[in-house]
């Protein structure tokens, strides 16, 4: 061989091994992540599922990719679905149980859940979050988590919708901190808000997570007169709706054209979904119910996965999926381990994304669980849905309810706005999406948090089951019109196993806010001392969920009740004592209450005086010095086991109270906490029952004090 021979052989196979090397380079680069999710679109909304609105850009990337025909929310509500999205676990797994207040409700999505953003960073990934949020901000209030505490970089978010509406909102934040009015329409400044991430931010050597969640179509409503005006009148509802969406893919336009310039379509997975289904019952087609419903109309939406050269161009896919699946999915089409220890109820898609539909498995049926909605769950396994309703009630005051109902319609008539707020809607579907008129809107606001979510319901969650069963095949009978669990009563057993088994192990992992009020109590303090002797005394006294190591009957009638015995960070004993209150009277009113054997009428009566700071009789003013759950006074003397009979208690009480009021002494001597206490005879032989519940028994007794408790029916006592 001669040496120009030697030198073009070695020079080829030096190409050959530097084009190789260059290929296993682009190969281990990771794509770009991108998932956009919209605000209460119908599944009967966007153009490529045909639906009236104009939308090109996401057709586009239907068009390019994978459409499923049977894709579904991860709940019919915002919130949860939100917090399925992000874990592939159900939300109440994750703590979420329906839409969140920050400023009412302690819950929010867990520290503990693993979400896509962790999975992501933990393999290198940049991680922004853009737009609505909704799983719990902090509050002056309440501590929570921000996205940053769940895998985000860089956030640019609102709690929860865009304020005042779409138009010039004022309420984003940015990386904690406020932004105050902005410019524009919602969706064009969260993609503006990318664009700048992009173009500034991007570190070109990362792959990058845009998880961008849109405002629109949700209420308040608002869009450019010149779209609105493709739809309808200008003030027209169904016009303004149509309009937000037409507006959304312009701003999807824009992005998908910034995304091409930073890397190539064939390195970017992008993710359109909605979080559940339109509040407008003719943007559901012929689905039965709309959002807050776990009838298809409510949880069936748009689903789209396009990622150019890896998943298969141009599919329509029928298979029944949902935004469960999201997490195990993006991990299978990027090769990466899902969550270690993580109990995901979504499946892997993958095959079904790229061609390989045979090796596709769903390991456990699909299933949504709303508690305050009707049906409360549902499931579906293959063609078949089992629906059923809770067996147990909310309380609520319906007759206030009914009445605020009464005063929106009578205020808008009043004010000659009805029609116009109206159009194109019903009054029902307004009087939760929200009015324009703002007198009308201020009464609608004590509407609303009258119905809200109560975390007080929790424990009956938890304990709840199922009623009013009813089966659909969704193959033949997608509107849900004819109930066939007669002519199948082995699918509907088979299936009703299956929806028990999947309930209870949602269960056994669903935190009760009203007794976590601290977020990082079920991710920190697992090991903690008291802890640790809280698990102690449950493996004794064989007592589910028995956070408390205290042994009297008084503990007994908390646990049974699940009275919040801690005041939140912030929270005076006054205002603890008054949510104790409210707790009381949702549980007389359902006639619901317990008390163990050995904590009487008169106890449980002595409690509520002894938690009583105002009014003209059966003051005790006692929760003042002596908060829960210690009952210790500044000087920590406890009236816990005191160990006095009851002639005892009675004096001792009776002598606190001769000397604050004693004519004699000067206004030096008298303790101003004491001269508060308005209370007589009666009232004391309460507070001294009240005292006598508070000594500790043996871990038998305490045990059968909760095993032997009786319903307490107060609804004919006299306040």
């Amino acid at each position: 061989m001669n040496r120009t021979i030697f030198l073009k052989i070695t020079a080829s196979i030096a190409i050959t091994c530097h084009v190789l090397f260059a290929s296993d380079l682009l190969a281990a680069k990771r794509p770009n992540v991108v998932v956009l999710l919209a605000d209460d679109l119908g599944w009967k909304d966007i153009s490529c599922y045909g639906g009236p609105v104009n939308t090109p850009s996401i057709d586009g990337l239907a068009a390019q990719g994978v459409r499923f025909t049977d894709f579904h929310s991860g709940a019919a509500v915002c919130s949860p679905s939100r917090a399925t999205t992000l874990t592939g676990r159900h939300h109440i797994r994750a703590g979420v149980y329906s839409w969140i207040s920050d400023f009412n409700q302690n819950s929010h999505l867990l520290p503990r859940e693993v979400t896509l953003a962790e999975v992501l960073k933990e393999n290198g990934y940049s991680t922004v979050h853009l737009g609505k949020w909704h799983l719990g901000l902090p509050t002056s209030q309440r501590k929570k988590p921000t996205p940053a505490d769940h895998g985000f970089d860089y956030w640019f978010a609102t709690g929860n919708n865009a304020q005042p509406s779409h138009k010039n909102p004022s309420n984003f934040i940015r990386n904690g901190k406020p932004v105050g009015e902005m410019q524009g329409y919602a969706c064009q400044i969260v993609v503006d808000e990318a664009i700048t991430w992009l173009d500034k931010h991007r570190d070109p050597n990362q792959p990058f997570f845009l998880n961008i969640w849109f405002h629109e179509p949700h209420a308040p409503i608002a869009a450019p007169d010149n779209i609105v005006s493709n739809y309808g009148e200008l003030k027209d509802p169904a016009a303004i709706y149509s309009g937000t969406i037409d507006n959304t893919d312009l701003a999807v336009k824009r992005l998908l054209k910034k995304l091409a310039e930073v890397d190539s379509p064939e390195n970017t997975l992008i993710v359109y979904a909605s979080d559940n289904g339109s509040y407008r019952a003719d943007r559901v087609g012929h689905l039965r119910g709309t959002k807050g419903s776990n009838y298809e109309g409510g949880i069936r939406v748009p689903g789209i996965f396009y990622w150019p050269g890896t998943i298969t161009k141009g599919t329509v896919e029928a298979e029944p999926a949902g935004l469960v699946d999201l997490l195990p999915t993006v991990c299978g089409l990027l090769d990466i381990e899902k969550p270690k220890g993580v109990h995901l109820d979504g499946s892997d898609l993958s095959p079904l994304l790229t061609a390989d539909k045979s090796k596709f498995v769903r390991h456990q049926p699909l299933f949504w669980l709303l508690p305050a909605a009707g049906p409360t769950v549902a499931m579906r396994d293959g063609k078949f849905c089992l629906v059923a309703q809770r067996d147990y009630e909310f309380p609520r005051d319906n007759k206030a309810l009914a009445a605020f109902r009464k005063q929106m319609k009578d205020t808008l008539i009043k004010n000659g706005t009805y029609e116009e707020e109206i159009r194109g809607s019903t009054f029902d579907k307004q009087v939760f999406e929200g009015f324009k008129d703002k007198e009308t809107e201020k009464i609608r606001g004590q509407f609303i948090r009258l119905n809200m979510f109560q975390e007080s319901w929790i424990p009956s969650i938890i304990a709840g089951g199922y009623k009013r069963f009813e089966l659909y095949d969704l193959e033949k009978d997608p509107s849900q019109k004819s109930n066939i669990i007669d002519q199948h009563p082995e699918v509907f057993q088979q299936m009703k196993q299956q929806l028990l088994e999947i309930n209870a192990s949602i269960m056994a992992d669903a935190p009760d806010w009203t007794r976590y009020p601290n977020p990082d109590f079920l991710k920190k303090n697992a090991n903690s001392p008291t802890t640790k002797e809280t698990k102690r005394m449950e493996e004794k006294t064989k007592i589910h969920r028995l956070e408390s190591t205290r042994r009297s009957p008084f503990d007994a009638f908390v646990y049974l009740n699940r009275i919040p015995e801690k005041p939140e960070e912030g929270e005076s004993a006054e205002s603890l004592a008054g949510r104790i209150f409210g707790r009381l009277a949702n549980q007389e009113g359902r006639v619901l209450l317990k008390l163990p054997p050995d904590m009487n009428r008169q106890a449980y009566l002595g409690f509520k005086t002894f938690l009583e700071t105002e009014g003209n009789r059966n003051v005790g003013h006692c929760v003042s010095c002596h908060s829960l759950p210690d009952l210790a006074d500044n000087k920590t003397t406890t009236l816990r086991n005191l160990k006095k009979n009851p002639a005892e208690l009675k004096k001792l009480i009776e002598s606190k109270l001769k000397s604050t009021h004693n004519p004699a002494n000067t206004s030096k001597n008298v303790d101003p906490t004491y001269a508060k206490i308005k209370i007589d005879d009666q009232d004391i032989q309460k507070l001294v029952a009240f005292l006598g519940s508070l000594n500790d028994v043996s871990d038998t007794q305490f045990r059968n004090l909760i095993l032997k408790a009786t319903v307490l029916d107060t609804t004919n006592d006299i306040e």
